[in-house]
């Protein structure tokens, strides 16, 4: 069973647009020597690994960083990101669906299910949280489609 949320993941465009109404900014990631502006939203998720960060973009690729999740969380736009798990954190953009899965104990327990088809595990003490601010983000996206529609409408008539 599958936890309700938009009728189906978010295309590439309706990203790009959440992006710009979001004013959602570029993230700069250290390297060897040197610095790289990413686009923050092409970030799918971040997986902490001890003191590394290994990001998971859009197009498939993957990337480690030296730098911690915690220290990572603090340069993410928290509008469209959030920490379900530890190890873990996702962009809101790229959410497909939240699960519930029976562990050994009994217990049921939720994930993540995101469009590249990664499965993240929601902590049970953050899982209220996490399912208020995916609520809060859907009633936000539904906000720019409705506005994004009847500009539309406007300008066509």
């Amino acid at each position: 069973m599958k936890v309700a949320l938009l009728s189906k993941p978010l295309t590439n465009a309706h990203v790009e647009r959440i992006a710009q109404q979001f004013d959602i900014p570029s993230l700069t990631l250290p390297f060897w020597g040197y610095r790289k502006k990413m686009p923050m939203h092409h970030i799918v998720r971040l997986e902490g690994e001890g003191n590394y960060t290994l990001f998971h973009f859009s197009d498939g690729s993957q990337l480690m960083v030296s730098l911690t999740l915690k220290k990572m969380e603090t340069r993410l736009s928290p509008k469209i990101f959030v920490r379900p798990h530890k190890k873990n954190i996702i962009n809101l953009l790229y959410l497909e669906g939240i699960y519930p899965a029976m562990v050994p104990a009994g217990r049921p327990q939720l994930s993540a299910g995101l469009v590249n088809g990664h499965r993240v595990e929601i902590s049970r003490r953050k899982a209220t949280s996490f399912i208020r601010q995916v609520k809060g983000f859907q009633e936000e996206v539904l906000s720019i489609s409705r506005n994004a529609d009847a500009e539309n409408t406007i300008l066509v008539a």
